[in-house]
């Protein structure tokens, strides 16, 4: 155990002072309502028609509650990822390179450094003081997320440490935590089949016979430690020690004041409790991240034990709901290096360019999209199919295999796909007995769910696109802004391409013509007038003759 020293990593701090200083940050010093007000003016970035890239982040500094009462902690929201740019800054690498920093974390996890003394125990409550007004949990600006619906301010972007009491290994995990009192609040973690570690956590205290189990609830940690909160890693694995593969260094941490827990040394907040695991409690309404609203369940009660925070604490909390959000730029992002590390590495398969999450559709996790390479054996893109549908128990309701040319974060372009280059009798394939994923339909049945399997590659080569080529509809841009036209935002595909049955020859005549030449290419043609030929016979531009 040491004494705490400079750190190799950022802090939150260190965090929002980089996103201000990239143009990522819009400081809100007006008074804002955290009941009302403060997540719907956040949610107009993401439902306003606004492009992605200019999502910012927000931090509220001068906050009141629906009576009123003003708070001295600011909050910040959509602070670790409003868009990959953001989630950039926390990784602390380039947007291009955060798929090989999280293979390379889980490749090689460093182990905490446990040290005596940290910012999270600037101040610390105990005891009686934990239930009056004003103190506790009660003390902090938490938002309402969902004004008209939820019933209470609830924590989103948490970090919950829970121990497993068998091996002792900690698990982290986001669970949203509804406030109830000072020194109270209602903890939901996934109970589905391989659902959240927590959870499992809880298990094996009730078969222990325990009617208590220790958990801190963290708000506000470095980045590289926030980021597993979300992320899932394999059941036994220590978020810290993938924190510290992140970082490229020991994250600290120090001994909880009132729990046998460790939490990061940096935290802005950390509340402490136990969680009863012999009753539970109503917790709910709330807007869920698969976009709809959980309705009212009973959940896990927890009675605060401890409230520590910096004196310089910043609470973030996430802008979740329907996609796009926070949230599903988060899981995308975590998400999308798993699935391609799990068929390039664990499967070996072979011509796997990239897979991505399609993050506008609801749930986020039920339509994963695999881009494969051109010429790929069939039998390789249903090995990805099957694999990607596999690899989790609450992903991929929908998986499609499509090309390299298809630009996976339009929808037109996928249907485009689906209806181009499939034969639904012989490209997809329907796969039963699945669990639930994320969403309000397991939450109320629990019946069982399918996957669909969709190949929407190229099954041979195609003629191009038929759109102008990309320099004539750069050359068309320039003029069309140079009249002062309305601000284009273009869709893909804005330009036509060669999907493989394309010639020289033609590529040739195509340049006469645009150069006003169509005369010299009718005197190419002539001399190839054939005889007694059923209208629509193919040309074959390597010998000039029919086909």
């Amino acid at each position: 155990m040491t004494n705490q020293t400079r750190r190799a990593y950022n802090d939150l701090h260190d965090h929002i002072a980089e996103l201000d200083r990239q143009g990522l940050l819009i400081r809100v010093d007006r008074e804002i309502d955290k009941d009302a007000e403060m997540h719907p003016l956040v949610r107009w970035q993401f439902v306003g028609g606004m492009k992605e890239a200019d999502r910012k982040a927000f931090l509220f500094t001068n906050i009141r509650d629906g009576k009123g009462r003003p708070y001295e902690i600011p909050v910040i929201v959509g602070g670790l990822a409003a868009n990959p740019a953001i989630y950039a800054v926390g990784m602390d690498c380039p947007v291009e390179e955060i798929g090989a920093k999280w293979k390379d974390a889980l490749a090689h996890p460093i182990p905490p450094r446990e040290v005596e003394a940290a910012p999270c125990h600037d101040i610390v409550e105990t005891g009686g003081v934990l239930s009056q007004e004003g103190h506790g949990i009660d003390i902090l600006p938490i938002p309402v997320s969902t004004p008209g619906f939820d019933s209470a301010p609830t924590l989103s972007a948490t970090n919950v440490i829970t121990v497993d009491p068998e091996t002792g290994v900690q698990n982290m995990g986001t669970y949203r935590c509804a406030l109830k009192a000072p020194d109270r609040l209602v903890v939901r973690m996934a109970t589905r089949v391989g659902g959240a570690g927590g959870y499992q956590h809880y298990l094996k205290h009730q078969q222990q016979g325990d009617t208590e189990m220790p958990v801190a609830i963290v708000l506000g940690c470095p980045p590289c430690v926030a980021f597993m909160g979300p992320q899932k890693l394999p059941i036994g694995m220590d978020e810290f020690d993938v924190a510290g593969g992140l970082a490229g260094h020991a994250v600290d941490v120090v001994r909880a004041r009132t729990v046998p827990l460790l939490v990061p040394a940096e935290a802005e907040v950390v509340i402490e409790g136990y969680i009863d695991v012999t009753r539970v409690e109503p917790e709910g309404p709330f807007g869920e991240s698969h976009g709809h609203i959980a309705l009212e369940e009973y959940n896990m009660p927890m009675r605060v034990t401890a409230v520590t925070r910096r004196r310089d604490a910043v609470i973030p909390s996430y802008i979740s709901q329907v996609a796009p959000s926070e949230s599903s730029v988060i899981k995308r992002v975590a998400y999308e290096p798993l699935f391609l590390s799990h068929l390039r590495d664990t499967l070996s398969i072979k011509g796997i360019r990239k897979v991505s999450l399609h993050e506008p559709l609801t749930g986020l996790l039920r339509v994963t999209v695999i881009t494969v390479d051109r010429g790929i054996p069939r039998t390789e893109i249903w090995r990805a199919l099957y694999g990607a549908a596999f690899f989790k128990g609450d992903c991929s309701k929908i998986c499609i295999a499509v090309d390299e040319d298809i630009d996976v974060d339009s929808p037109d372009s996928i249907l485009w796909a689906m209806s181009y280059r499939t034969n639904p009798v012989h490209d997809m394939q329907l796969l039963p007995h699945r669990g639930q994923g994320h969403g309000p339909k397991r939450e109320h049945a629990g019946e069982e769910d399918s996957t669909l399997l969709i190949d929407a590659t190229m099954k041979s080569p195609m003629p191009p696109l038929a759109l102008p080529t990309r320099p004539y509809m750069e050359r068309a841009r320039t003029i069309w802004e140079e009249m002062g036209l309305p601000p284009l935002m273009p869709q893909s595909p804005w330009h036509g391409y060669s999907l493989g049955a394309w010639h020289d020859y033609w590529e040739a005549a195509a340049d006469r013509a645009a150069r006003g030449g169509y005369l010299e290419n009718g005197k190419i043609s002539l001399p190839q007038q054939r005889p007694g030929l059923k209208p629509e016979t193919k040309f074959d531009p390597d010998t000039g003759e029919p086909m």
